[in-house]
Formats: C-alpha cells, sequence, structure tokens
C-alpha cells in the first residue's frame, strides 16, 4: 500500500484538518488514553537544519505514546556528505522505521526522499511550507476563537518563507482571508507561483489571499497578526542590515496592533528576535499567544502521527514483534 505523507499543507483537505484538530484536543485534554497507542513505532526525524521545538515536540511525542525516536543529523549520513542518493537513503530507513520527519533545506530533497520511501514522510520544515506549524497554530486558534475557519489573518513582514506559504495555503482548508503586508521588492513577496497555486485552489474551496504594502491596512479588521524571524537560517551575514532597513517599517510593535482589533491575537512561531521582527512589549504582552502555539506543535503532531500510522490508541496497539513484514524467502 502505497503510504501517505505531509509534504505541504495543501496535502491536507479540510475534512482530513478538522480530524486532526479535533484529536489534538482530546490528546491534549486526555492524554493517558493514548499511551500505548504507538507502542513500539520507531520515528527517524532527519536533520539537515537545526531544530528546538520541531525535534523536542516529535521526540517527546513519540515517547509519551509510548514509541521511539531517533534523531539523525545529515552531517552524519553518507547521504549528507554526497556518498549516497537520498532514495537509497528512503529505502533502506523504510526498512527500519515506522515514519520519517526529515527538515530539509531544499524541498526537492523532501519529494525525492518521499517518492522513494515505504513509510510515511512529514515535512519538518522545509523552504517551501512547514506544515506541521500550520497545524499547530490552527488548533492554538482554536483554542482561543472556538473554531479555526474563516478567519481573518495578517502576516507581516517577511513573505518569501515557508510559513507564510503554509498559511497561504491554509486560506482554502479554513475559508479564511489571509492578508500578506511584506515590502515590495521581489526579495520579500511570495513567489507568483504560490500565490497561483492558492488563489486556484481558493476559488474551488473558499478563502482568499492579498498582498499588500501597507501593514496597517493588512490588520484592520484582522483576528491574528502573525510574523516570523527576519533572519532564517541561511541568510548571510553581510545581509542583514539591508534586510533589517528593509523589513523595519513592517515590525509588529504596539502601535501597530493597536491599528488592530482589540481582541487580535498575536503570533509567532518562534525563534523570535525581540527589537526585529517584534517589540518585546507585544510578544510578551497580554495578546501573545506564542507559548501555546510552541506547547501545540507536541499535541498537533501526535494527532499526526496517530492519523499517518493508522492507530486510534486504547487497546489499538501493534503487538510485540509486529509491523511490516520482514524480507521475504526466494522461492
Amino acid at each position: 500500500m502505497t503510504p501517505r505523507h505531509l509534504l505541504t499543507t495543501a496535502d491536507l483537505d479540510p475534512s482530513t484538518l478538522a480530524g486532526l484538530l479535533d484529536r489534538a484536543l482530546e490528546l491534549k485534554r486526555h492524554p493517558n488514553r493514548y499511551l500505548r497507542a504507538l507502542y513500539e513505532r520507531t520515528l527517524l526525524m532527519i536533520f539537515e537544519a537545526p531544530s528546538l521545538r520541531t525535534r523536542l515536540s516529535f521526540e517527546t511525542a513519540m515517547t509519551q505514546l509510548h514509541g521511539h525516536a531517533i534523531n539523525y543529523y545529515t552531517l552524519h549520513s553518507p547521504w549528507g556528505a554526497g556518498k549516497e542518493s537520498i532514495e537509497d537513503l528512503a529505502r533502506t530507513v523504510s526498512r527500519y522505521c515506522d515514519a520519517v520527519t526529515a527538515r530539509l533545506y531544499d524541498h526537492g530533497d523532501l519529494v525525492r526522499l518521499a517518492r522513494a520511501a515505504g513509510v510515511p514522510v512529514v515535512n519538518a520544515m522545509t523552504d517551501e511550507d512547514h506544515p506541521c506549524q500550520i497545524l499547530a497554530d490552527l488548533l492554538t486558534i482554536r483554542e482561543y476563537l472556538g473554531h479555526a475557519h474563516d478567519l481573518r489573518v495578517a502576516y507581516v513582514g517577511d513573505a518569501r518563507n515557508n510559513v507564510t506559504y503554509g498559511w497561504l495555503r491554509a486560506a482554502a482548508l479554513t475559508r479564511s482571508e489571509i492578508t500578506v503586508a511584506c515590502p515590495a521588492a521581489e526579495a520579500y513577496r511570495p513567489e507568483a507561483r504560490v500565490l497561483d497555486e492558492v488563489r486556484g485552489a481558493c476559488a474551488r474551496n473558499g478563502g482568499a489571499v492579498r498582498v499588500v504594502h501597507d501593514p496597517r491596512e493588512a490588520v484592520a479588521g484582522a483576528g491574528v497578526i502573525y510574523t516570523d524571524s527576519w533572519m532564517s537560517y541561511r541568510v548571510a551575514k553581510e545581509e542583514e542590515a539591508e534586510r533589517v532597513a528593509a523589513l523595519t517599517p513592517f515590525r509588529v510593535d504596539e502601535a501597530l496592533m493597536a491599528a488592530a482589533p482589540p481582541g487580535a491575537l498575536f503570533m509567532h512561531c518562534l525563534p523570535a528576535w525581540r527589537g526585529h521582527e517584534v517589540s518585546a512589549g507585544v510578544i510578551d504582552g497580554p495578546r501573545s499567544i506564542v507559548f501555546d502555539q510552541a506547547e501545540n506543535r507536541l499535541h498537533a503532531q501526535k494527532a499526526l502521527l496517530l492519523d499517518l500510522l493508522g492507530s486510534a490508541g486504547g487497546d489499538d496497539v501493534r503487538p510485540p514483534g509486529g509491523g511490516r513484514p520482514g524480507c521475504q524467502p526466494r522461492t
């Protein structure tokens, strides 16, 4: 059977998304009901880029579900050293593990990994999308607002990145209006191909996306104000001053939050650089829910792992020695 993967937020559909959020809330409220849900299952976590929340939340999730997680940096891999194809890596680890999460710089590498793998592959962040973050964000919004659809979200700052693209794709899944406020320069705008993809999905399913260059216009009427770091993992040191100059007008500070409705929530996927993309007064203030987002990575990813690995919790666990059949003898 062909495994299911989560490579971009668009791999979800509204029904699957709603089910994942339902189960994540159930897992959060009643964790003891799922203590052996992934008994003897193994998750391989491949990291090319650094990680704090992603690694810890996936590893903790597997531990709490009675499974096991392996942390593997590509620096230690023959593939990372250019001595093995990613297809051979995928075929090999599929013989050992029940699922793979991969944080890779190049989304094309993730696609190749998934095509060759015999087990589910989850995008733990690439340059194209960060679907696990979007799941946690929507779970957090649902907790605060009571729903995760028909939202008005303003994304402010550098918009040519994975979290922006994930949120744009979420517009069609949640029938939401996503307004991006970013500098006009191409380096900070969402790519046209992503906007074309998302607008096509919104035309079919509902939702809308806009790109503007005035942050006050974006936050007016928005229930959620979102920003992200101005410095990705691979921004060169010599580019930092130029980026700060271009993005400073898009800092989320107290004045910008005052232009939003009084009940608007502030979100950030972390890590944050106070004084750059967000002021300390906002991220540490009463409208900030950033650490609820961080916690909900754990609960959302538990739900995702259970969904991909087909376990309902309770007594529905794999017996010792179960799982995929091993190599069959030749006849």
